[in-house]
This record gives C-alpha cells, structure tokens and sequence, in this order.
C-alpha cells in the first residue's frame, strides 16, 4: 500500500523473508507445512490490507512526509536481521561490492521509462506471449526486494490494463499473465534459495542493497519548518519498531 515499499523488502526487515521464499520453492517437498504458513502469511496479508487501506491512505495524504520517515526508519531498522542473516564479515570488500552492485540495478530499474515496453496494439498471438513474459518479469519484481511490481508494470505499459482487467475480471488477458506470473515466482524462488544456500554472503549482500535502494523510492524529500521534529519523531520510532520485532530472530 504504501509506494516504493515493496512487499519483499517488507518480509526482509520482518525477518520472514527466508521462509516465504522457501515455503514457495520447496511447496511439494513439505507440502502441509508451506501450505499452512503460504496460508497465514496470505490470510495477514488480506486482513491487514483490509483493516489499514484507509489509515494509511489518510496518512498519505494528510502527513505523508513523516508517514514516509517512518517506512524509512522502518528499512533501516531490518537492516541489522539481515546482515545477521549473511554470516559474514561486515566490513568485507566483497560485501560493500555486492551491496552497490543491489542498490545500483534498484536505480536502473527506477529509471526506466513507463511505457518503454507497451505492446500496443498487437495480434492476440504475440499479446498472449507479451502478457506471459511480462507475468514472468514481474514475478522477479514480485519475488525480490526494492523492486515495485506496479512500476514494472507501468514500464511495460500494462498497468491500467491490468487494474482494469482484475476489476472486470476479464480472462483472456489476467490467464496468460498469470501463467507467466506463477511461473516466474517458481523459477525465481527455486534460484534465490538455492544461492541463499550456496552463497548467503553474496545473495543477502545484494539483497540489502536492494532493500537500501527502496529507501531512494520512498525518500520524500527534506522536511520544513514544523515537520522536521516530527519527521525525527517517526523516522527514530519506525527504526526501533522493527528493530526489536527482528530481535526475536536472534
């Protein structure tokens, strides 16, 4: 709900990341228990959509500047869990390298046009293909931390058609993107545990740059006059909101 705080950056700071990603790349080999923690996490999910849309939306709208702080602070807060979650030096060359390496494709992808990609008005044949690949490409920003799946979307010129296609629920075209999305989500999982498992230092290094990049997204700029304090006020409490929530992982 809010901008540029991605859901996979959120899972990341909460310390629930690893088995969100696990739950999904290893469903058919512990079948009841990811089915069971897939269930919770959705069912959260939903009810927290639910119960905060208009709290948050009336934040936004009226004190988005500190509400925005407070998500920075938040960030920041998860930032011990993952380097906890490394097991490695902190102060390495190879991990400062792949931290700038994470923040760096985070900005290039920022900086991508929306519409660079729209298929315009092609035949069903290669719109299906598109939608497919565009499912795909997304599921990697679905999956992955600091990436904006709406973004995406918009640089591939299919955010309206898709928010119109959900609330019509038109078939032809939410079928193949879905596909494209299920498939994407699969792949990328499966890859991204098995380099956790393989190389952790590398793979969680990129990954806090990339959740160091969405701090750039959700950055609003420098507050003024009265603001400054309270925008303090909410950054410090975003921070050790989820710095002692992640304490439980230690």
């Amino acid at each position: 709900m809010v901008p540029g705080a991605s859901g996979g950056t959120m899972a990341m700071i909460l310390g629930i990341y690893d088995q969100l990603i696990r739950a999904i790349s290893s469903f058919m080999k512990h079948k009841l228990q990811s089915f069971m923690f897939l269930l919770l996490f959705c069912a959260g999910g939903s009810i927290g959509m639910f119960l905060l849309s208009r709290p948050v939306l009336y934040l936004l709208e009226n004190y988005r500047m500190p509400t925005m702080y407070f998500f920075i602070g938040a960030i920041a807060g998860g930032m011990p869990l993952i380097v906890r979650e490394s097991k490695g030096n902190l102060f390495s060359v190879k991990r400062f390298v792949h931290i700038c390496i994470g923040v760096v494709l985070v900005l290039l992808v920022s900086q991508i046009p929306a519409g660079s990609f729209d298929s315009g008005n092609e035949a069903d044949t290669r719109m299906v293909i598109f939608l497919a690949a565009a499912g795909f490409i997304s599921a990697v920003a679905l999956v992955l931390p600091g990436i904006s799946v709406s973004y995406l979307l918009l640089v591939l010129g299919l955010y309206d058609e898709t928010i119109m296609a959900v609330s019509q629920v038109y078939m032809p075209f939410l079928i193949p993107l879905g596909t494209g999305l299920m498939m994407g989500v699969i792949l990328t999982t499966k890859c991204l545990e098995r380099a956790m498992d393989r190389y952790p230092l590398a793979t969680y290094s990129v990954i806090m740059g990339f959740v160091a990049g969405s701090v750039v997204q959700v950055f609003p700029g420098i507050p003024e006059g009265s603001e400054v304090l309270l925008c303090i006020l909410t950054l410090i409490a975003g921070f050790c909101s989820i710095y002692m929530l992640s304490r439980r992982e230690a």
